[in-house]
């Protein structure tokens, strides 16, 4: 059986052994489309990583209501995540006044019942989202069994037919971290995710549950591994769809709004000869399962022209967030940074 495809079982009794992941000090970021260190000599401020210490109690805390919510039946799992989304719209002005504006921006033709409504339901799969991190997490073997559908698997076996590498392109819709378990237990991939320096007990949580589900997780700068990952024949999961400043940036149009967009995804594609397969993915209606699908490879792709490609990459991503809107993750500010420094675009939202 090709190493690419495997059951459930196979990819946890390797759990304990998937590939060490290099330190993000062992190899210097610094190369253009990479978001990284601006110094990699710097110091960095140390966060104490055992439980133990006071400052973590909260991140066991939460880890352990995780868990909990885990154990519950899955059905009955995200209802509640349903539920407390529902809660959390009235509960976090500051986060429903950034997805209020978000799509203002991205549907500014949309009625404002409409959008409303929309704002409602996606705290609803917000809500339902901190669940499936629950399942995707901590959940049994029934989690293993939730329903899922595989479309355009053959547009993945075309782009690697070849020999060539694989980069799967996505973005950061709510099911992200149950799809990741959903599709790792049938493919083998690798995950790129953003540390979380300040929540080492988090971090720590998240990178085991990762590397259990998908084989393997690199840190964003550790573009070494992620390389060598591509050039060893692990397709790389990746999702360039948020605001990580202007370093590393160009100013690219999504939704017909410019936003700061990283051109890693160029990079790695040029570096490694990999072809980009859009990848997405969404939970169905009445918690009927989830559909994961593949879409053909992006021809002629780098470009050459950092713009040309990144505005690619959003276009393929905005087709996406129009299939599903509600399950998109508008609670993040994507167009924090402008091309003006002045210019802020959620300065009525108070963020």
């Amino acid at each position: 059986m090709p190493e690419f495809y495997q059951s459930g079982t196979a990819r946890r009794s390797r759990a304990g052994r998937g590939d060490e992941i290099p330190s993000p000090l062992a190899y210097n970021a610094r190369q253009p489309g990479f978001p990284g260190k601006r110094d990699v000599s710097r110091r960095r401020r140390h966060f104490p990583a055992s439980p133990a210490h006071p400052r973590n109690w909260g991140q066991c805390l939460t880890l352990a209501l995780t868990w909990l919510a885990a154990c519950l039946p899955w059905r009955a799992a995200l209802r509640l995540g349903m539920a407390l989304g529902r809660v959390a719209y009235h509960l976090a002005p500051g986060r429903r006044a950034i997805a209020r504006r978000n799509l203002e921006l991205c549907f500014p033709d949309m009625d404002p019942g409409q959008r409303e409504a929309l704002i409602r339901e996606n705290f609803a799969h917000t809500g339902k989202g901190v669940i499936e991190i629950a399942l995707g997490w901590y959940g049994g073997a029934a989690v293993d069994a939730i329903p899922v559908t595989l479309e355009g698997l053959e547009h993945f076996e075309a782009a690697r037919r070849d020999g060539r590498a694989v980069i799967l392109l996505s973005g950061h819709f709510t099911p992200v971290e149950l799809a990741a378990r959903l599709l790792g237990s049938r493919l083998r991939v690798a995950a790129i995710y953003k540390p979380l320096r300040k929540k080492p007990v988090l971090d720590a949580a998240m990178l085991r549950a990762r590397r259990r589900n998908v084989g393997a997780a690199y840190a964003r700068d550790d573009i070494r591994g992620i390389v060598r990952s591509l050039r060893n024949g692990i397709p790389v999961w990746y999702a360039g769809d948020q605001d990580y400043g202007r370093r590393h940036s160009v100013f690219a149009p999504f939704f017909g709004q410019p936003a700061a967009t990283i051109t890693a995804l160029s990079r790695l594609a040029r570096m490694s000869n990999a072809r980009v397969v859009p990848l997405f993915f969404s939970s169905r209606p009445d918690l009927d399962g989830y559909e994961i699908t593949f879409h053909p490879a992006l021809e002629d792709f780098p470009g050459g022209d950092d713009v040309r490609d990144a505005t690619r990459m959003n276009q393929v991503v905005e087709a996406a967030v129009r299939r599903h809107p509600e399950q998109y993750l508008w609670i993040h500010r994507r167009f924090k940074r402008q091309p003006e420094r002045r210019t802020n675009l959620y300065d009525r939202t108070g963020a």
